[in-house]
Parts: C-alpha cells; structure tokens; sequence
C-alpha cells in the first residue's frame, strides 16, 4: 500500500478501541499488557473522558497531528502570529488531526475554536479537530463538515493568541507529538507513535477485528454456555 492516504483510509475502517489494541500487540503485548509491566506497563496512548466528540454525527477522522497552544481570554500572552500555524498546515500533506490547547490561566472560560477556524483549517487539509477547550458555533462547525472533539461548549471568547505550533503537548491526559496519527471517533482518541510502521498497525487492526468478530459469533451461538465457550475459544 505504497499511498499514504490509502494507509489512512484502510485504518479508518478501524475504531479508536481497535486501534488501541493494535498498537499495544504492536509493542509486543498481549489485550492485558501483562509483557509490558517490566517497562513501564501500557503506555497512555489515548484521551481521557475530558475529550469527547462534540459532533459525533460527522463520523471518525484519521490523520497525521499538527499542534497548537493558545489563551482564548488572556491579552498579556505571548503570542506569535497566526500565520504561523496556518502556513504549517496548509504545507503539511493531508489528512490533518488539528491539536489544540487552551493553555490560559482559566482554561475552558473562552471558546478557543468556532466555525471561521472550521472553513480555515478545512482549506489546509484538516479533517478534524481535537481541543483540550471549549468550542462555539457548533451549528456552523457542523455545517462547515469538520468532525471536532473537546472539553466543552461556550459561545464567547476573550482576546485570542496563538503561543506555539508543532510543539509536543499533553491533551487529555494523552502526550502527542507532532507527526503522530490519531484515530478519533465517539470513544475518544488514540494515538499511533510517529515512530510506528502504520502497515503493521493496520495489520494488527485487522488481526484484533477479527479475532474479537469470531469471539462474538461463537458467544452467539444458540444454546452456548460460559463452560462451553470457555471450552471452544
């Protein structure tokens, strides 16, 4: 699969849950990560419940992570120019997962991303939007069709900087770097490390899928009982 948007076509045919398995078998561990506990054990490789699909109706996103840091409400900030950000992504190849923090003193008072940032970043290659903030205008972020998870919802915001990009960041909970992959959809979002050969992922996705597709058929079959099924898988 020599194209990388047929790489990341194939891995959006997988959910977030899917892909979580597949990168930890990746890693060399088992669904229970019991190999990994001498390095660590799992490693955090998806968002928190503090992220959640604001549009859940616009379906999943994968895409290769571009990065932002801004204070919605806080005019001494030390901004940097938004072209900045925008000139990344729209020199970044598509599919873009635009990643953005809310970084001020009162994170979440003032909407950080609303349906102009939506046609923007839509013109740049973006695909979706994951925001550790709040977001307004989610009629129009709709209509515009960009798929967007966040902290919450406000209609307003205070004086707007921008104060990094493609910077490593934490968003719920989740470290991302730039150039990772995420895989979003109403679960969440999970990470694919930069470092990670996505062929092999997507191969582990298929293998995870179906795996747990023949375990839910066997559970289903008419007259099965746990002993029975413990016997047969």
């Amino acid at each position: 699969m020599g194209n990388p948007s047929d790489i990341f076509e194939a891995l959006k045919e997988f959910d977030s849950a899917t892909i979580f398995n597949a990168v930890i078998e990746d890693m060399g561990a088992s669904q229970g990560g019991t190999e990994l506990e001498g390095k660590g054990g799992i490693p955090i490789i998806y968002t928190g419940p503090e992220i959640r699909s604001l549009l859940p109706g616009l379906g999943r996103v994968v895409g290769t992570v571009v990065t932002t840091e801004v204070t919605p409400m806080d005019p001494d900030s030390a901004a940097i120019p938004w072209d900045e950000y925008y000139d990344t992504l729209d020199t970044t190849p598509s599919p873009i997962v635009a990643v953005m923090k809310d970084v001020d003193p009162v994170s979440g008072r003032g909407a950080c991303f609303g349906d102009g940032m939506a046609g923007v970043h839509r013109l740049c290659g973006v695909i979706g939007a994951v925001v550790e903030g709040s977001v307004r205008d989610l009629a129009g972020i709709e209509e515009v069709g960009l798929p967007i998870w966040g902290s919450g919802v406000v209609p307003g915001h205070g004086v707007f900087n921008l104060l990094s990009v493609n910077r490593s960041i934490s968003v719920g909970g989740l470290r991302i770097n730039p150039g990772d992959v995420l895989v979003a959809d109403g679960d969440g979002a999970t990470k694919i490390p930069r470092e990670s050969d996505l062929e092999v992922v997507l191969a582990k996705a298929r293998e995870v899928s179906e795996r747990e597709q023949g375990g839910q058929e066997l559970m289903r079959r008419p007259g099965m009982t746990y002993a029975r099924y413990k016997e047969l898988a």
